[in-house]
């Protein structure tokens, strides 16, 4: 089912962020002392950083770690805000949240990932907010659960919150990959496609939990065409009381920014590239067509298999002849350079389609 625009302002008209991309929001992870939060915001603004964010009040996964400062920190931004001409944000997850920083001049917040997995903490924030002007991003919830991701900004987008937008910050896995959160940049481009009005930044901080995975992983999602970058930075990174390892101080962000990192064109007026690029796209749109039909004749073949185990009473999953089959076509894919973790994504979904046509097969009672 196709989801329903969204009544979205754009991102350039908030009065916040100007073109060219990346807009990016930067700051530490948490506020903790008036002289860090003032240190970092001075560091951040030379650098041309215009929206400074701190944690004020941070959701840890377990008790005793530093869960912020609370208020009294929104008085340390109120007064960064005033001295360096700065916009301030702040992760809210419920509504004292929100009244606190309509009082102290919050200028955007943002849902955090555990906030974005409970509607009834969504719904709340959202009656909150009803009736003000108030910006506000959602971050991904923990596990890759797109609707619930799109349920908490139609909830938003119903309260009448029109500056909204998203955060992506990998989603929790149980596999060992190198950086804290999986990327699946699939599921943001799925988002995306389904919603293109939503102004879109990428987290990298959270998704990297390690500084030296930042760089990659902004590259890759401005690469992609999303609008801004929320990275975290403070002026002395060893001693932050929450997530040292993966904040900039505000010079590596300023290296990083304007000299390592190149930012792509969503297009070009050239008439060379259109050429090439619609030659090849039409390259693609026949082998798109190929693999379509090749599908639905394995999917005829399925059903045949099928028809065939019902009638002799054979069970439908066999096993031993996926394993060698998928075994098979992860040797063959390296002849042609694809990935084991490629293949089997693709050739599993294939398998669990073609157990389901013959599930429907036997389940027939005629």
């Amino acid at each position: 089912m196709a989801n329903k625009k969204l009544d979205i302002i754009p991102l350039y008209d908030w009065g916040m962020f100007t073109e060219p991309r990346p807009s990016v929001i930067a700051g530490p992870c948490s506020a903790e002392t008036e002289e860090q939060v003032m240190e970092t915001a001075k560091g951040l603004r030379e650098l041309g950083i215009n929206v400074f964010r701190a944690g004020i009040w941070k959701p840890r996964t377990h008790p005793g770690s530093f869960e912020g400062i609370g208020t009294e920190g929104l008085r340390w931004m109120q007064r960064a805000k005033k001295e360096y001409g700065l916009k301030i944000a702040t992760e809210v997850a419920s509504e004292k949240h929100v009244y606190e920083c309509l009082k102290f001049g919050v200028d955007l917040v943002w849902l955090g990932a555990r906030t974005t997995a409970n509607p009834f903490l969504v719904q709340e924030i959202a009656d909150a907010l009803r009736d003000t002007d108030m910006p506000v991003l959602v971050k991904n919830p923990v596990n890759p659960d797109l609707d619930l991701w799109i349920g908490a900004l139609e909830r938003l987008n119903r309260a009448g919150i029109r500056k909204l937008g998203v955060i992506h910050r990998g989603f929790s896995t149980f596999d060992k990959i190198k950086y804290r959160n999986d990327p699946s940049w699939q599921m943001a481009i799925e988002l995306r496609s389904r919603h293109p009005e939503l102004p879109f930044f990428v987290d990298p901080s959270h998704m990297a939990g390690c500084k030296d995975y930042i760089l990659e992983l902004s590259q890759r999602s401005l690469d992609l065409g999303f609008e801004g970058l929320m990275i975290e930075s403070h002026c002395n990174p060893p001693a932050a009381l929450s997530d040292a390892r993966q904040q900039l101080t505000p010079e590596e962000l300023k290296d990083m920014l304007h000299n390592r990192i190149k930012v792509r064109e969503n297009d070009s007026d050239s008439r060379e590239w259109k050429e090439n690029i619609d030659q090849l796209r039409a390259k693609i749109d026949i082998i798109d067509e190929n693999i379509l039909y090749a599908l639905g004749s394995r999917m005829k073949i399925s059903r045949q298999i099928g028809e065939y185990k019902k009638n002799s009473n054979i069970a439908i999953l066999q096993t031993s002849r996926w394993d060698a089959v998928l075994a098979k076509v992860v040797e063959k894919g390296e002849e042609y350079g694809l990935s084991e973790k490629f293949l089997t994504a693709v050739f599993n979904a294939i398998h669990d389609a073609s157990v389901e046509v013959q599930n429907e097969v036997i389940s027939r009672t005629k």
